[in-house]
């Protein structure tokens, strides 16, 4: 029941994985994307809009250069000859309508730019929302099979991989394939022999580009795992920083960082290699692109005069043709890792969920009687850990569980809590069965202290109330005095408006009364004890053990301890061995009885007189 060490909740680096489903993930994705149609359609709207007015701009640039080339002296036989005046009134015109052109374009390239961002952050919102619901919904057995890091990965990096790519590559991505198709009929439509010297020279640029691709890709894979090893190694080495240095275990430490700080340097240059080639490569495409052109223009320049003003046209065509080409090169290894990021939340979103449920008893005036019947369950099929556990506890018991680890005792607790279903057998509070009753209603009637204290960011006051309303300032003052917590807490700075983060300086023992504080302000007809002073020194064992006495006061309590010493006034101890319980009774009455739980308390016992 206690959670995982802060380690291992922190998401590991991977590397790069490929999406098993690409075009269905992004069917799925889409959709999400659809339930901002409107928005949409105005996106692509503004996109192909800002595009067509952008490749409207070298047809009128050609007409424009062909009016001031007609009024340009022009040497022929030593002579300077002019073909005639410079039409100022129809340049005036195109220049008007070419600011408009670009004008246009510009608005609606921003729009586009506003909107996409604002598709893309309702996507991730309702995403993570969708994942934060999910996981109240899981199994707690989900969460033992999976680790939280895995979870906290797929709502952080997961999710802000989707919201980048389609924040930038997807927007990109529709620019680039309208500028694309809009630049090669424009192109086709002006000059089809130029056309066809610019596409040739351009898709062998983009040949030595997929190439190039292939070949960075996998080195940027290798580069993000050598990454995830050294934050596992770093995060390794400082957690047990005290035991490293104990042991001077440093050189080999800073021997092993060496070795994967290395492999890293490898992997980056040879990453960041391949991708530099792009852009000089492209460079030299373009470039060439202008040379074929130019070749073909003066060549068909010779026989009409007006082909200058396409050669100009066409010096943007190529630039503008080249774009696309990088966009859906650079776009293509984002769209795949999001469609990997993508299936890893639409996996974690189809988990199996506990079923709802509805038109349940409800339980009121709760006395505390607990009875469990020829119960049986496993956290694996056909591996049963609880294998016939039968008990009755009277309201108001003390119920001590003992037993060595594996015995089944904190399994037994989550049965109790309806985290986990039996596989035989029933759980009755007050003669009703639990799976009669909703889990929430189950969890109303416990309050709990575990082994591991949770607390969260916020203030004293907040932790203590923690999910519960309406309750006065009178109640938690009164709840902090009954464990011996008030005078510790108004001689911080600000009181109970402390706020608790990592920098806290709560002591284990206070931090543990403030969870018995939390406990008692619940004030449940039903209260669970798990290994509440495993983590104190034994003078303070005394005190938390204090309040946890006004605590169980009037309340059917179920204790599991291993320090045997602690539950020797409990009114029925549990003794369980592989899942069963072989023993039950009090403390002297199974002292003297010399069994299992003899041999268990004798034990702790001799090791107490040897240290």
């Amino acid at each position: 029941m206690s959670p995982p060490p802060m380690g291992a909740m922190r998401g590991r680096g991977k590397a790069f994985e490929k999406p098993k489903n690409f075009r269905g993930t992004w069917a799925r994705l889409l959709k999400y994307m659809g339930k901002s149609l409107p928005m949409l359609i105005l996106m692509i709207f503004c996109s192909v809009g800002g595009v067509i007015f952008q490749i409207l701009g070298p047809d009128k640039l050609k007409d424009l250069t062909n009016y001031v080339f007609v009024g340009v002296p022009h040497e022929i036989g030593g002579e300077y000859v002019l073909f005639g005046a410079i039409n100022m009134s129809a340049v005036w015109q195109i220049v008007f309508i070419l600011i408009a052109f670009y004008t246009i374009s510009f608005v609606l390239n921003i729009i586009h730019s506003i909107i996409m961002p604002f598709i893309a952050a309702g996507v991730v919102r309702r995403m993570r929302g969708q994942i934060s619901k999910k996981i109240n919904r899981l199994p707690i057995g989900y969460f033992n099979k999976n680790p939280y890091g895995d979870v906290l990965s797929r709502i952080s990096n997961d999710c802000d991989t989707i919201g980048q790519t389609l924040t930038q590559s997807i927007s990109s991505i529709i620019s680039a394939t309208v500028l694309f198709f809009g630049v090669l009929i424009m192109m086709f439509y002006t000059s089809w022999q130029m056309a066809t010297g610019a596409v040739l020279s351009s898709l062998i640029g983009f040949a030595l580009m997929t190439i190039i691709m292939k070949s960075s890709t996998k080195y940027f894979a290798q580069n993000q795992k050598n990454i995830g090893e050294m934050h596992a190694n770093v995060e390794e080495v400082f957690t047990g920083h005290a035991t490293v240095t104990a042991y001077n275990g440093w050189q080999k430490s800073e021997a092993e960082f060496g070795r994967i700080n290395e492999n890293i340097r490898k992997s980056s240059w040879k990453a960041h290699f391949f991708g530099g080639l792009m852009m000089p490569i492209m460079a030299f495409v373009g470039n060439m692109g202008y040379v074929v052109v130019c070749v073909i223009g003066a060549i068909l320049a010779t026989k009409d005069p007006t082909y200058i003003g396409v050669i100009a046209a066409f010096m943007i065509y190529i630039r503008l043709f080249t774009q696309p080409l990088q966009t859906f090169a650079q776009a293509g290894q984002n769209i795949m890792q999001t469609a990997a990021a993508a299936e890893r939340v639409f996996e974690f979103l189809g988990e199996t969920e506990m079923p709802i449920e509805t038109n349940k008893a409800e339980l009121k005036n709760i006395r505390g009687e607990v009875e469990f019947k020829n119960c049986r369950f496993g956290y694996e099929e056909g591996k049963p850990i609880i294998k016939n556990f039968s008990v009755k506890v009277k309201a108001g018991q003390k119920v001590a569980i003992v037993g060595p680890t594996g015995a089944g005792k904190t399994t037994i607790v989550n049965l109790l809590m309806r985290f986990f279903e039996l596989w035989d057998g029933e759980i009755l509070i007050d003669g009703i069965k639990t799976t009669d009753i909703t889990r929430e209603t189950v969890h109303e009637q416990f309050c709990m202290v575990l082994q591991d204290t949770w607390l969260f960011n916020g203030t004293i006051k907040e932790n203590i109330i923690y999910a519960l309303d309406g309750i006065t300032d009178e109640q938690v003052v009164k709840a902090c005095e009954t464990v011996g917590l008030d005078h510790i807490i108004r001689s911080m700075p600000n009181g109970y408006d402390t706020i608790l983060n990592e920098n806290s300086t709560l002591s284990a023992g206070e931090a543990q009364l403030l969870t018995i504080a939390r406990a008692i302000i619940k004030n449940a007809p039903l209260l669970i004890l798990d290994e509440a002073t495993s983590n104190v020194d034994t003078r303070t064992e005394l005190i938390v053990q204090r309040a946890m006495d006004k605590l169980m006061h009037n309340r059917t309590s179920f204790v599991i301890a291993h320090r045997l010493s602690t539950i020797q006034n409990a009114d029925i101890i549990l003794v369980m061995r592989n899942g069963d319980i072989v023993e039950t009774g009090k403390h002297k009455e199974l002292l003297d009885k010399g069994g299992f739980y003899a041999q268990l308390y004798n034990s702790q016992f001799d090791e107490g007189e040897h240290t």
